[in-house]
Order: C-alpha cells, then structure tokens, then sequence
C-alpha cells in the first residue's frame, strides 16, 4: 500500500474474501460427509449453489445470524485468537479479515432464515418471561 498500488491489493484482498468463503463451503461439505449424509454424487454444481443439500451453515453478520457481538460467544468458548491466532476488533469483525467462523447445524428441517431486529427483541423478551 505505500507504493500506491491499491488497485492490486483491493484485487487481493477480494480474492482472499472469495477464497476464506469457498474454503469454509467445502469445509461445511466434508461435515456433512462426516456427520454421515454426503452430497449426492449425481448433485450439480448448481444444485450446491441452490443450497440443496442438508444442514445450514450460518455466519455472524449476516440475514440469519445478524449480530456480530454474539460471535464474542464463539470467542469464549473456543478462543480461536490463542488457538489459531484470529482476534475480534472492537466492532466484533475478525482479524485478519479474510477469516471465516459459522454455526453448522446438520438438522434436516434446517433452513435459511433472516432476523430482524424486532423479531430478535420478541424472541429475547420471550425467554425472559
């Protein structure tokens, strides 16, 4: 970067982005493989894009799991910054950046599904009670 040369390293840093995510897709399909229900061999490409195939595998920060605080969770438990060296940021994004975590669950009737923040509240106010 003192060079200037911010094009090339804002190529690689989308290719170390889009590489983390393919890495964790076929992490998440040795899982399945392991956990004893593999992809079907005869499943296209396609189908894998569509998601057709069982269990979920969800991130912090996105539609389904919209907090990022809540991967503090992860950090406790498993504390990846002392295992593998990945640290939180103050805002709960993982440094370096291109790094990946995620909640699998293998459940057949598991399905993506977004949260909002007062659906979030709802479910919150819920346990409380």
């Amino acid at each position: 970067m003192n060079e200037g040369r911010y094009f090339e390293a804002h190529g690689l840093q989308a290719i170390a982005l889009e590489a983390a995510e393919g890495f964790a897709e076929k992490i998440h399909q040795q899982i399945r493989r392991e956990w004893g229900f593999p992809d079907d061999e005869n499943q296209s490409r396609d189908d894998l894009f569509k998601l057709k195939y069982r269990g979920i595998r969800v991130s912090f920060g996105y539609p389904a799991c919209p907090r990022l605080e809540d991967q503090s969770i992860l950090w406790d438990v498993l504390s990846p910054d002392k295992e593998i060296g990945v640290e939180l940021s103050e805002e709960c994004m993982m440094e370096p950046e291109a790094s990946v975590s995620a909640l699998v669950f293998h459940h057949p009737q598991a399905r993506y599904f977004r949260i909002n923040d007062e659906d979030l509240e709802t479910f919150v106010d819920g346990l409380s009670k």
